[in-house]
């Protein structure tokens, strides 16, 4: 059987996100999964996600750290307060904050791999710091700050 990502268990009206959403045919389909202690996500940037040749473009990585971090926080949340995910009851997180450092280039057209490492689980909140590597190389690190949406919240 094949392992479904957190965007899998969001329900249809929250899987429309640019970035991860699943109903969302014109964006990125950013899938989060749980391996051992931390979150992975890939994802190949296409050529015209450039910021001067042969570069991804900042705001694109910003993206993906952005839906992987609160991807993270769902996985983490879950896992910590013991919900068993089933179709549609992930728990929804909204991003608080953002922090991105650009460390070096990152190539186009190359597979990036998200990794995401829980700091912090405080009531709603929930802090995940991610790393963006290309080629095994650390391109970016950021950090989220994710917020559970209220269970009557509808968009």
């Amino acid at each position: 059987m094949k392992k479904l990502a957190i965007q899998d268990y969001y329900e249809d009206e929250f899987s429309v996100c640019y970035g991860c959403g699943r109903l969302n045919q014109d964006g990125l389909q950013l899938k989060t999964f749980l391996i051992n202690n931390e979150t992975i996500s890939k994802h190949k940037p296409k050529e015209n996600k450039t910021a001067i040749n042969g570069i991804v473009y900042g705001g694109l990585l910003a993206s993906l750290i952005d839906c992987h971090g609160t991807g993270s926080a769902s996985i983490f949340y879950a896992r910590e307060n013991g919900i068993e995910l089933k179709k549609y009851n992930a728990p929804r997180f909204v991003t608080g904050n953002l922090n991105v450092s650009y460390l070096k280039p990152t190539p186009l057209e190359t597979e990036l791999t998200l990794k995401g490492q829980l700091k912090e689980i405080k009531g709603r909140k929930v802090v995940v710091s991610i790393e963006v590597f290309s080629q095994g190389v650390l391109t970016v690190k950021g950090e989220v700050i994710a917020l559970l949406l209220p269970e009557n919240f509808r968009g």
